[in-house]
């Protein structure tokens, strides 16, 4: 019989895990170190590739309930330079296979999904340590402990977990991205709504550029990114938003009023958020009793696979285990042996864009990409 599962992260992956698990009659537990579901904003839009986050929701028994979170019409793309000239203009046709929903939605629906107390609210994760009887510990900041029969690691980048299967540790990619929000923009920003368009804006320029996405309620989501030194912002009180702000837009100094908008006309705090990267091929050789999943086993820079990939570790691993009742360790290793494959498969097909974004020749480096020029 699989022994119960104790998952350290509620994330989209985690939480995939967990509602697979439970739709298999296996018991999991899942910690969490926010306080509360609603303790932070979940991010923006995530779209759904058919054959990773969508699969994923299928093995959830949750893709009816998912259709009905989609946004309509979000997958409209826009390149723009700096002075704010259209460069390419792609409209939602309706015909596309990845629908764009909103991240804290979709979390929402997957917690919805399991039994009260599943998730274990204000349990961050210090440290985890191996037994002598092959189980692990993991200890936690309010003083408390949990002993796993089997543990899984989906907290992430700077997971607590990845020291008992390997050495690596998250690396500085070089980039920072600050994060901003503009609400009810239609009325309040017009000039940046209309800038922004129907989906997904691009402003790019040599080491700079601006994303930024529609969300519901005429919300328009920003992240400015900048190929910077991780010095770079080493002096900045990140807590400063009028400093933090004043930094930022420096960098963008002379492009189109309504694209300096995104930052300067921010309703929020701006959140600095460095892109941090795993070393490619990262792998470890079988430990009983514990495995990872999502950022916590193979983090990569922004790509659109990040949450789409953990979405399917999850609902793999937990068809995985209810495939292997009695044998654990054979669950796990299918689990890692697939995982592994995918995400080279990821890594061999990743086209650079995250890096072509912001290259010595963009936005046109991005525009041939997406052209075929």
């Amino acid at each position: 019989m699989t022994p119960s599962v104790t998952i350290v992260g509620a994330g989209l992956g985690g939480l995939t895990l967990a509602r697979v698990l439970h739709v298999h009659g296996i018991r999991a537990t899942v910690h969490e170190a926010e306080p509360a579901p609603d303790a932070r904003r979940q991010g923006g839009l995530l779209d759904l590739h058919p054959h990773s986050g969508q699969a994923a929701l299928e093995a959830a028994g949750l893709i009816e309930e998912f259709r009905k979170l989609i946004l309509r019409g979000r997958e409209a793309y826009r390149i723009m330079d700096r002075t704010g000239s259209v460069l390419l203009d792609l409209p939602d046709t309706g015909t596309g296979e990845r629908p764009e929903v909103p991240r804290g939605a979709l979390r929402q629906l997957l917690l919805d999904s399991l039994p009260a107390g599943t998730v274990r609210w204000g349990r961050k994760a210090t440290a985890a340590r191996t037994l002598a009887d092959g189980r692990h510990q993991v200890d936690f900041a309010d003083g408390t402990t949990e002993v796993a029969d089997l543990l899984v690691g989906a907290d992430g980048a700077w997971s607590r977990v990845r020291p008992l299967l390997s050495k690596a540790t998250a690396r500085y990619f070089g980039v920072c991205s600050v994060e901003t929000f503009l609400f009810d923009a239609e009325t309040r920003h017009p000039a940046s709504a209309r800038a922004v368009g129907a989906g997904s804006l691009f402003a790019l320029a040599p080491g700079r550029g601006l994303l930024a996405h529609r969300e519901g309620g005429g919300t328009l989501h920003t992240y400015a990114q900048l190929r910077k030194p991780q010095d770079w912002f080493a002096d900045l009180d990140t807590t400063d938003a009028a400093a933090l702000t004043a930094r930022v837009a420096k960098e963008f100094d002379g492009w189109a009023p309504e694209l300096t908008a995104l930052i300067t006309d921010s309703d929020t705090p701006p959140a600095l958020r460095p892109v941090f990267t795993l070393p490619a091929g990262h792998r470890w050789d079988r430990v009983r009793g514990v495995t990872l999943l999502g950022d916590a086993a193979h983090l990569r820079p922004p790509n659109g696979e990040g949450a789409n990939s953990a979405m399917r570790d999850g609902a793999e691993l937990g068809r995985a285990l209810a495939a292997h009742p009695g044998d654990a360790e054979a669950a796990l290793a299918a689990h890692e042996q697939a995982m592994f494959a995918r995400a080279d498969e990821v890594e061999a097909g990743d086209d650079g864009f995250y890096r072509l974004m912001i290259d010595d020749h963009a936005p046109h480096s991005v525009l041939a990409l997406m052209t075929g020029g």
